[in-house]
């Protein structure tokens, strides 16, 4: 299963920026996928995730500037960032639940995408 994320770069705040999330390979169906974010000296934490069904939850952090959203039949998720601030500024991981034929659901990580926001 490979996980490509796509969308980072620079931006000044109070921008925005849409990333997206591919996920491709031995996939039987996908439980959830999301993003998480990692700074500079900081823990991995989660941003916003959606799972089967459509239940999503975001971090307090981003509630009303940021929305995920996915596309079931292309294995894809995005996140839309609107009015970016500079602590937003990290590299962002996509992750997806991933039934195989083998079983599951496993957690599968993308390689991060950068994102900056300069003030």
């Amino acid at each position: 299963v490979q996980i490509v994320e796509s969308g980072g770069g620079l931006v000044q705040a109070g921008g925005s920026l849409r990333l997206s999330c591919a996920a491709s390979g031995n996939i039987f169906s996908i439980y959830g996928m999301g993003w998480y974010r990692q700074a500079p000296g900081k823990q991995r934490e989660l941003v916003a995730a959606e799972r089967s069904g459509g239940s999503t939850n975001y971090a307090d952090f981003v509630k009303g500037r940021f929305t995920i959203s996915r596309d079931n039949a292309r294995n894809t998720v995005y996140l839309q960032m609107t009015s970016l601030k500079p602590e937003d500024t990290a590299v962002y991981y996509c992750n997806a639940d991933v039934y195989t034929l083998l079983g599951g659901p496993s957690p599968y990580w993308g390689q991060g995408t950068m994102v900056t926001v300069s003030s």
